[in-house]
This record gives structure tokens, sequence and C-alpha cells, in this order.
């Protein structure tokens, strides 16, 4: 499974180079734990993991080339000891994380990052910048898929992605989430995630009339045509879809689908419903896209809308009603010696953690328990497993279909209440006394 190049070390920000300089000169590399969490967010109830392979490719093949080096010494602030150091480093640690595809709450690991000090802080960036996007598009893309109650959601989200990285990431988080598909050709090639499309207005106002467009494209592909039908009216359009349609069944071919992109959804779907049923067309699905995001969709199912399935893009892949999640990478223990920050209203858990999941007998979620790396939580699970050994992955990573249905599975479990868009009840975290007490000899 390959990922977009890694682009190098130097994609860091420039304290991190500066820090590491200063503990080089100080002879500072013991190992060191940070801890990467997301802090409590105002619209986000929950989290899906995410990010995590592309994470282990970076570090797998994390060095400093001699372009690099040289281009550091050019800038004139770092010295030519320090610099040879960097020449020679290579990631060596260890790392705990959450799979992806689980969920995870605000202040709890998603993922722990044991290593020389030195490597430890470059790769800061890194990892916020890779799985706070990643994350939040899954999580995001979540929301879509529980808001649509079952029917099918697509990424159409490209084209207004921020770049090309992103574009890519949406693609693969969003199918983890439940998405059937995407409109990303690269991404299908690059993951195997079911490509999907229609048509542009532009190819409908190319012809004559409606009619002559979706013939075109019906004769060049038969088994998957579906119809863009509002470049005019709507209605109109739907009617001109039904005359190919009947065409296509006397070639013995069956039109898939038609799709809107404007208007008032609820009502023209429920026309061209109609239309198209009235027609002997029942078989032909209704495909909707139109600046949709999880609080539309929830308006549509709610209010009787009668599309089969939805594309979703610029809405989903910038996560428009939350564009960041506040993750944080911080130094949790250094040496032999715990750590933490404690800055008023942002203060951390110092020493190497552990989550525990509590559930039912049948699997659904009772709540989590923060604890200690080494101690057991009773009929919990753990849920930070070994990813990383010596700079090493440890075993096969799982395939991305084993992903997506690992993130279904635990999206089942997790209680309505906790799922929903507004006012959803906060799922509940604790901490647990081994923890508690050692915060209290810091």
């Amino acid at each position: 499974m390959s990922f977009p190049e890694f682009p190098g070390p130097l994609f860091t920000d420039l304290y991190e180079l500066t820090m590491a300089a200063g503990y080089f000169d100080r002879h500072m590399d013991d190992p060191a734990t940070f801890s990467l969490f997301v802090r409590s967010h105002p619209r986000r109830n929950y989290f899906v993991a995410a990010g995590l392979q592309a994470v282990m490719d970076a570090l797998t093949r994390f060095h400093f080339s001699d372009e690099e080096t040289a281009w550091l010494a050019q800038t004139g602030r770092f010295n030519r000891d320090f610099l040879a150091h960097l020449s020679t480093l290579r990631f060596t640690g260890d790392v705990t994380a959450m799979a992806e595809g689980e969920i995870f709450f605000p202040d709890e690991p998603v993922m722990e990052v044991t290593a020389p000090l030195i490597q430890a802080q470059i790769i800061e960036t890194y990892l916020i910048n890779t799985v706070g996007v990643a994350s939040l598009m899954a999580t995001k893309a979540a929301r879509c898929v529980h808001a649509a109650a079952g029917l099918p959601v697509v990424d159409f989200s490209l084209r207004r992605t921020q770049g090309r990285h992103a574009g890519m990431t949406v693609a693969r988080s969003s199918y983890i989430a439940g998405f059937s598909g995407t409109s990303n050709v690269l991404a299908g090639k690059t993951w195997g995630i079911p490509i999907s499309g229609t048509m542009a207005h532009s190819f409908v106002t190319a012809f004559e009339s409606e009619t002559d467009a979706f013939e075109a494209y019906a004769n060049l592909f038969p088994n998957s045509a579906v119809f863009l039908i509002d470049t005019y009216d709507t209605l109109q359009g739907a009617r001109a879809a039904v005359v190919v349609g009947n065409r296509m069944r006397q070639k013995g071919h069956v039109l898939m689908g038609v799709r809107l992109d404007s208007g008032e959804m609820i009502a023209l779907s429920q026309k061209v419903r109609r239309i198209l049923d009235q027609a002997g067309l029942p078989e032909v699905k209704i495909f909707a896209s139109s600046g949709f995001d999880e609080y539309a969709l929830e308006h549509l199912i709610a209010g009787g809308a009668r599309i089969d399935s939805f594309g979703v893009g610029t809405r989903m892949g910038v996560s428009a009603d939350a564009p960041y999640l506040d993750m944080v990478y911080k130094m949790v223990r250094l040496g032999a010696r715990n750590v933490r920050k404690v800055s008023e209203g942002k203060i951390t858990l110092a020493g190497e953690k552990q989550v525990f999941r509590d559930t039912t007998a049948d699997g659904r979620f009772l709540g989590d328990i923060i604890g200690v790396r080494d101690e057991t939580v009773n009929g919990a699970t753990a849920l930070l497993r070994p990813t990383m050994e010596k700079g090493r992955p440890v075993g096969p990573m799982p395939t991305l279909e084993e992903i997506r249905e690992r993130f279904a599975r635990n999206f089942e479990r997790l209680d309505q209440r906790h799922k929903r868009l507004e006012d959803a009840e906060r799922y509940p975290v604790r901490i647990s006394e081994r923890l508690k007490e050692m915060q209290k000899k810091i």
C-alpha cells in the first residue's frame, strides 16, 4: 500500500530543528516519550483514528539527504557538528498507537512515541499534520455516513480540498469511515477504492440537446450511465432521461441513474422519482450532490427526499464546520523522569500511558480509562498497541478493507446518544487511580 511521497525531514517547523540543535549541544539525547492527542472540541464528540500507516511509512524512510543538510548549512543557523549528526540520523524508536479505524475521544493518546530525544522532537510536526488531517477527515466522513442512514455516500471533494495530498487523504479517510467510493481516480489506483462519477454540465451543453448528450453517453457507457438532469430544467431533464432510458432498454441495457445537482432537493427528488416510476423505470436510481454535509444529509433524510445515494464534496473535504483538530504532541517522559505541561487550561498527563475500553458482553462501548502504560484494567481492552519497535514496523499492516471493517464494527458499538450531530452526550472517559497518583509525584 503506497502513500504520497514522504516530503522528507525538512517538512517540519524550524523550532523543531533549533530545539534539536540545543539538545545536541548539551548532549541531551536520552529516550523521550511524547504523547499525541486531541484536546476537547466544541463540535466533535468523538474522533476516528487515521493516518497511522502513512506515519509508519515516513518513519521507516526518515533520513536527511546530503542536499538537505547542505541547504541547512547555507542558512547559517546550524553548526557543522550538528549537521553531521543529522546526516546519520535514522528513526530508531518505538511507537504504540491506536489502530486506524479505532474511535477515540478528547485527551486520549492516539499515539505515543519513545525515541532518542532529538529524533522524537524533529518528527513532531509531521505526526501532527499527518494524523491530525487524516483523523479530522475520517471523523467528518463518519458523521456524514451516520447522517445518511445507510444510504451510500461518495467522496466528490477532490477539486476543492487543500492541495493534492489533502485530496488523497480525504479519499482514503472517507473510505475508512464508510464512504462507498470516490471521484478521485488516483486514489482508486493507489488504494483500490471504488471510483465513481457521472458527467458535468459542460458535457450536456456541448450537445444540441440534453437528449443528444444522454444518448452519446449511454452509447459509450451502456452499463454504467448516470445522466445529469438539472442543466436547464430538472423535470424536463428527467423526461429526456426517460426517453434515452427506454431506448437503452430496447437494446438490452439499463439506465443506472440520474443526478440532481441543484434546487430544492426534497421536492425535486420526489417529482423526479414520480416521473421515472410512471415511465416504467423504477430501477433507475436518483443520485444527488449539491453542497452536502452531514447536516444537509440529515435534513434530506428527515424530509423524505427520494434520493438513493449522495455525492459529498467541498464541505466534507475541508471539514467546513470544524476545519481543524487541536491535536498536540507533548513530552510526557524524559529518561527516568516523568514530565508534563501545567499551563492554565492546557495541563497534560505525565508518564507513558495506555487507553483501556470497557465494554458490555456483546461489545458495546461503556467508557474509557486513561491509565499507566504497564497497568491492567480487568475486563477492559488496551487500545494502544506496539506498531513500531527500534524503528521497524511490528508485523504486517492491515489492508484498507480491514481498516474499513474495523471502523464499521467500532462505530456500531458506539451508542447513538454519542453520535448525534448536535447536543451529543459526552462519552465517559476517566483517569485511573495509578495515573492520578503519578501526577501528584511530579
